[in-house]
């Protein structure tokens, strides 16, 4: 059993953590309001919308990892279940690679923000922009064309703002 006196440090110590979280908090909060009202709210929303969407691909293609993995470790799984898990992690993979590497060269050519989304049958690509020339356009499908073997009518770009 705890004596009167621990019991009083143990709850004088809970205290203060206590007051030094709501402190904590109160920083925050405060950091993150001041650093959201630099953006305006149009960049912020962009920022946001690029990220999430970054943020849901990298999600579901983890739980999709994670499925395919769980196949390869199951020892009821027949070889045949095993080889197309293999394939299918393999072909996440570098779908995964073709999009980073998109979405950088088609940064470098000037957009500030670029999210891909690539697979075997079609070419999504978003760019923050308010609308697109056809000089920007053909940019984008040559560093697409220029990764893949991949015919103009299965690349779709799409702009931001």
């Amino acid at each position: 059993m705890l004596t009167k006196k621990k019991k009083i440090i143990v709850v004088v110590s809970m205290m203060v953590l206590l007051v030094i979280t709501g402190v904590l908090n109160i920083f925050f909060n405060n950091t993150t309001e001041n650093v959201s009202s630099d953006l305006d709210s149009s960049t912020y929303s962009t920022y946001s919308f690029f990220n999430t969407c970054r943020a849901d691909r990298t999600n579901t293609r983890n739980e999709s990892i994670e499925y395919y993995k769980e196949i390869l470790n199951n020892e009821s799984s027949s070889l045949e279940s095993k080889n197309d898990a293999e394939a299918k992690i393999k072909e996440l993979a570098e779908s995964m690679s073709i999009e980073m590497t998109m979405e950088g060269l088609i940064k470098a050519k000037g957009f500030s923000e670029a999210l891909v989304n690539y697979s075997s049958s079609y070419i999504n690509i978003i760019v923050q922009s308010s609308e697109l020339t056809e000089s920007e356009v053909a940019k984008i499908v040559d560093i697409v064309q220029s990764q893949v073997d991949r015919d103009i009518d299965y690349i779709k770009i799409i702009p931001v703002e």
